[in-house]
């Protein structure tokens, strides 16, 4: 390349950009809670925003800020002690998922297994095709009161 080929091209100072993952544009937490309301009244305790969705794998816990998975799968997680959970996010074409146990990432899982068997639904709320309100059966945990959420759980326990 020639010095006048070089002229009117800016490197950016920061780099940084080029190599960061882009937001997620979904986030969900697939658990093994039988019930969305049970769901959508302990993700209430933990203070996790989400429409819990009921499927025939469990309930799952759509997030309504998908940038918080991370902490939402955590907090999930420690509610949920011993039993795993799967956060599943997608960044524009790219689904990810990680395993977590009793609030800690244990570690990343392929997508592509994770989703091999996963229910219908679950493929359309990661596609963005349906929205968690229109699923029959969502349970929202957003403006649950402290003490509907014991009374659900309590409920579910039987």
């Amino acid at each position: 390349m020639s010095e006048d080929d070089l002229r009117g091209i800016e490197i950016p100072d920061d780099l940084s950009g080029l190599t960061a993952a882009p937001t997620p544009t979904v986030a969900v937490v697939v658990t093994q809670v039988a019930v969305a309301p049970a769901l959508a009244a302990a993700c209430s305790l933990a203070g996790v925003d989400v429409d819990a969705v009921p499927s025939s794998v469990g309930a799952l816990a759509v997030l309504r800020d998908p940038a918080a998975g991370v902490p939402a799968a955590g907090a999930v997680s420690r509610l949920l002690r011993q039993v795993p959970v799967v956060l599943l996010e997608r960044r524009g074409g790219k689904v990810t998922a990680s395993q977590w146990v009793g609030g800690e990432h244990e570690k990343d899982l392929p997508a592509g297994l994770v989703l091999s068997g996963a229910p219908e639904v679950l493929e359309e709320l990661l596609l963005g095709d349906l929205p968690a309100g229109e699923v029959e059966g969502v349970v929202s945990s957003v403006g649950m009161s402290r003490w509907k959420a014991m009374k659900l759980l309590a409920a579910h326990r039987r």
